[in-house]
């Protein structure tokens, strides 16, 4: 087959005009920290996902952090989580003191077993943490019977999850704490960013809190029209806050949302039928359950030869791949600060020494999935170099 000119990258960011227009008029306006752009983002979180509370933040790695302190979660404390994730879910458990327990992932979904995730539940769990991964949800109805057997929160890790639904209701909304992520990479993004969106009011108060110092009231509060610039500070917070030039992406990115995940889930369908049959490409197998995905990744899984020779491979086609995720109970810290080991969880390390993620993003044509298709099928042949 004939070899593209331009590098086919694994994601590009789907912004345009409005989007240009909106950061423009943030700039003109003269509020360029939080303001009445962040708060209108936080209000389209909760139409999206039916929760009553979404609080903003500068990334979910941010919100992760804010939400574990929130909880009181630290030293002695176990969390139990997926080893198949963002080594962000690792870290910020490592670093509030606490434990991460590893659960072993299906093959073919890439998501935690929900009796994995129980039956690692002790009596020193605090907190749960499933994983919706690459725009699938977890099973979140079995995963929260356990948790609620041992009376601890689950803590959604949406990272991935930005319009993907289970059981027909919207992730974020089924009554736990989630988290979102804007990267670039994301359904949705502010450059950087987050989101977390929660039932309690008392926690997003709290969570409001330590976003920006401890203190009561925000910039905009203080400062907007109307405003006091007086506060006060009962417990010291961070500097988590997301700011209205990156909001501004965002709440233009969520009026297409639908748009933009509905042509993710264009091009998905057309890996899926260029890929069926491929020797030596394992391909994403859909959760059982009823849940709409939103396509945050497609991953295959490279059976037939060395990964890094694929990626190479795929390198000389001028296509870009990623690799999400190592599996963190095989990070390096992870292996000497808790003592985990290669062979602790057979499927998550069957599947995380094979998988590939390939060009997916909503600005991609149909002709570069084909073509990304073509090139694997002469790969895996031993096709031409």
């Amino acid at each position: 087959m004939d070899r593209r000119e331009d590098f086919l990258p694994l994601s590009r960011p789907a912004i345009g005009n409005e989007e240009i227009e909106a950061v423009a008029s943030s700039l003109r306006s003269g509020w360029i920290t939080s303001g009445p752009r962040v708060v209108e983002l936080e209000r389209q979180f909760c139409d999206l996902t039916g929760a009553p509370h979404a609080v903003a933040v500068s990334s979910a790695t941010a919100g992760l952090h804010l939400v574990l302190l929130a909880l009181g979660i630290g030293k002695g404390d176990e969390v139990v989580t997926p080893s198949l994730t963002f080594a962000s879910t690792a870290n910020q458990i490592a670093l509030s003191g606490a434990v991460p327990v590893f659960a072993d992932s299906d093959y073919g979904t890439l998501l935690a077993h929900p009796e994995e995730i129980a039956r690692r539940i002790t009596p020193r769990t605090r907190a749960v943490v499933p994983v919706h991964f690459a725009g699938a949800p977890a099973d979140l109805d079995p995963i929260r019977e356990a948790a609620d057997r041992a009376g601890v929160p689950v803590i959604e890790d949406a990272a991935h999850a930005v319009g993907s639904a289970y059981r027909g209701k919207a992730v974020g909304g089924h009554g736990n704490v989630a988290i979102f992520s804007f990267h670039p990479i994301k359904n949705i993004t502010t450059g950087e960013g987050g989101m977390v969106t929660c039932g309690d009011e008392g926690l997003a108060r709290r969570l409001r809190l330590l976003r920006f110092h401890g203190i009561e009231r925000d910039a905009w509060r203080r400062y907007g029209e109307g405003g006091s610039p007086h506060y006060d500070i009962q417990d010291p917070g961070y500097k988590y806050n997301l700011t209205d030039i990156q909001a501004a992406i965002g709440v233009v990115q969520m009026r297409r949302v639908a748009e933009l995940n509905d042509r993710r889930a264009q091009l998905a369908t057309r890996y899926l039928e260029g890929l069926t049959g491929v020797p030596g490409v394992d391909l994403p197998a859909s959760p059982p359950y009823p849940h709409h995905h939103s396509w945050h990744l497609f991953i295959v899984k490279v059976t037939s030869m060395d990964r890094d020779a694929f990626f190479g491979r795929l390198a000389e086609y001028n296509v870009g791949a990623g690799f999400h995720f190592p599996p963190c109970h095989l990070l390096r810290f992870v292996r000497e600060r808790f003592g985990t080991k290669e062979g602790d969880l057979p499927s998550c390390e069957r599947a995380g020494s094979r998988i590939v993620s390939l060009p997916l993003f909503p600005g991609m044509r149909e002709a570069d999935v084909e073509y990304v298709c073509a090139a694997i099928r002469e790969i895996v042949a031993g096709g031409a170099r």
